[in-house]
């Protein structure tokens, strides 16, 4: 298979066509290759416009609906970015190239020690890692300027918003199949703004403490 043409198809066919249009982006999508982040098994697949499930049992997200929440971010190279839920790797990649540094959270040690082998032999340093629950639990004592939720959750932990730096940014899919929207929300002058960007269905990230009442309420 020629995973060029097929990358350079899935940027021009899937991606640019759903309102994917920071160049920047586009740029990256079409020098990464996904290939190297999907099963052995699924590498024929690799860009088509599906979820794609990982080892652990969890999906990657549609490359569509992971770029169309990126876009949101509009990151630059002076952002500092948190990535709840590593999975495959392949969105870690992506926010990596358009931001600083990317501290990657998984609740998965194994899953993401595998995502982390194929970051570092496609030479990215510029990304810590992480195992812990994200959506339970405080990262670090700093804020961060994007946060990107890599899966969809039924509601908005409010250790995700605690975490945001001032003019910071975080994209998630919030809700249950089959009514869920990807949000943005933007913190200013200490508020919460959010806007809805689409609706989509996307599947769930796992979480020890998504259950937990401490919830942000919109």
């Amino acid at each position: 298979m020629d995973f060029n043409t097929a990358r350079y198809n899935m940027v021009e066919q899937q991606i640019r066509p759903w309102d994917v249009l920071d160049f920047d982006l586009l740029d990256v999508l079409s020098d990464i290759p996904r290939e190297r982040f999907v099963l052995p098994q699924h590498q024929q697949l690799a860009y088509s416009d599906q979820s794609l499930p990982l080892a652990n049992g969890g999906s990657m997200l549609e490359p569509r609906v992971m770029a169309r929440l990126i876009q949101a971010l509009k990151l630059t190279l002076a952002d500092t970015v948190v990535e709840i839920g590593t999975g495959s790797g392949y969105a870690t990649a992506v926010l990596a190239k358009l931001a600083d540094q990317v501290m990657t959270v998984d609740i998965d040690a194994e899953q993401q020690q595998k995502a982390k082998a194929v970051l570092d032999d496609l030479g990215y340093n510029n990304i810590k890692y992480k195992t812990c629950d994200g959506l339970a639990e405080k990262l670090t004592d700093t804020s961060f300027s994007a946060i990107y939720v890599g899966g969809a959750i039924s509601y908005l932990p409010t250790i995700l918003p605690e975490q945001l730096a001032e003019n910071g940014r975080m994209v998630a899919i919030i809700g249950n199949a089959p009514v869920m929207r990807a949000m943005l929300f933007e913190r200013q002058n200490k508020q919460l703004q959010e806007t809805v960007l689409f609706e989509t269905v996307a599947p769930t990230l796992h979480s020890l403490g998504i259950d937990q009442p401490n919830r942000f309420k919109f």
